[in-house]
């Protein structure tokens, strides 16, 4: 048994409301037990959080110390700084060929805010939105504290870990969707839906009257071919990005949906009364960071880099069934080789060697019992070293 603690705790009933019993995100759960070993002085290789390796763009930073100077910092419009919006949408046009009216991005504190805001606005308790399996675990957490049902749509090898629509119109027929998630590249598998396919569950959601909302936050962190926006294929769409991954911005919370016209007041009074407005600071490093091309494709290269020594290296460690990589930064890896409990597993990786990974438990609760998500969004000399653990690591003998 692991020494480290975890924290998986339920808050007593008769001091939380029944809606707050949601299952931790255990990323962050392994994040808190790897910083513990590291305060004891241990040495521990970060592969467990989504985080890149390197700081805010220059731009960003430089921004953010202006405004510290020059700038009262207050409350900005609850949508968001124009400039910050209209630079958004420009982006649409350049990397997509797609035109959006500023007037419907709306900026907000990181994802985590667009997610809630999302479906505070088109999803009522008791409504079931289709989540890809495996899948990002706060899309399930999220909707569970909101009342409504989220149905899986279970992926594996056999569709590239990505929703079809003959799934999808399973679940309609059995549960009456309102809706359905799709992320692309994904967490945690890194991979990316064909252009086809991604268009095939669009036109679906239209005839249906379904909305589609689309997790693009990896956009940008891409190996092979482009991705697709689903503002290219659905009238029904909201889209979902951040700053935190290809702009290295995680810890500045700054975020953005695009909505449908008629959606915009709608977010916007969610807006003025959960959150105001997003951070002030935040913003304006925001418009720096869209000015910081280049400085982001060379982060993008280190990742590319770590990606191609893993996918090398894994398989020399019998941990060569994966999900395809395509994008993001992760690699989501079968380890039922060597354990049944991914839990247990990636608890004794750590304790053991310092390394830290996720296990597949939190995105996948019926089997991902087999899997660990590895991050390779650290420097690359990191990255060797933790394959360096791994090679000589006692778990991984029976090789």
């Amino acid at each position: 048994m692991s020494k480290i603690d975890l924290g998986v705790r339920r808050a007593a009933s008769k001091f939380a409301s029944a809606r707050s019993e949601i299952p931790s995100f255990i990323a962050m759960d392994m994040m808190r037990a790897a910083a513990a070993l590291e305060a004891e002085g241990r040495s521990v290789i970060h592969m467990e959080i989504g985080q890149p390796g390197t700081p805010a763009p220059a731009a960003a930073i430089d921004a953010a110390q202006q405004a510290l100077k020059t700038e009262m910092l207050g409350y900005t419009n609850e949508l968001g700084i124009d400039a910050l919006k209209e630079g958004i949408a420009a982006s649409y046009a350049s990397r997509y060929g797609v035109a959006v009216d500023p007037a419907r991005v709306i900026i907000c504190t990181g994802s985590s805010a667009a997610f809630m805001l999302a479906f505070l606005a088109v999803f009522d308790a008791g409504d079931a939105v289709a989540l890809p399996s495996p899948g990002y675990p706060c899309y399930r957490h999220i909707l569970s504290t909101l009342g409504c049902r989220s149905p899986l749509i279970e992926t594996g090898p056999e569709t590239r870990f990505m929703p079809t629509v003959e799934a999808v119109q399973a679940l309609d027929r059995e549960h009456g969707l309102s809706g359905m998630m799709l992320a692309s590249p994904a967490n945690p598998t890194g991979t990316m839906i064909e252009r086809s396919r991604f268009k095939e569950l669009a036109d679906y959601t239209e005839r249906q009257g379904l909305w589609l909302i689309s997790d693009e936050i990896y956009h940008g962190l891409t190996y092979g071919p482009p991705e697709s926006t689903a503002l290219e294929f659905a009238e029904r769409a909201i889209v979902i990005n951040s700053f935190s991954k290809y702009h290295s911005m995680t810890g500045w919370r700054i975020g953005w949906l695009i909505v449908p016209e008629p959606l915009v007041r709608v977010v916007e009074r969610l807006q003025q009364n959960l959150f105001i407005s997003a951070p002030t600071l935040s913003q304006l490093a925001a418009i720096g960071a869209l000015e910081s091309e280049d400085e982001l494709e060379k982060n993008r290269q280190v990742y590319a880099e770590n990606r191609a020594y893993l996918l090398e290296e894994l398989p020399k460690l019998g941990l060569g069934e994966m999900a395809p990589a395509d994008g993001a930064f992760y690699v989501y890896v079968d380890v039922s080789r060597y354990t049944n409990d991914s839990r247990a597993f990636a608890l004794e990786m750590l304790e053991e060697i310092g390394v830290a990974t996720t296990p597949g438990l939190d995105f996948d609760e019926e089997q991902g019992h087999r899997f660990l998500r590895f991050s390779y969004s650290r420097r690359p000399e990191e990255i060797r070293e933790a394959i360096r653990r791994l090679s000589d690591w006692r778990k991984l003998d029976a090789r």
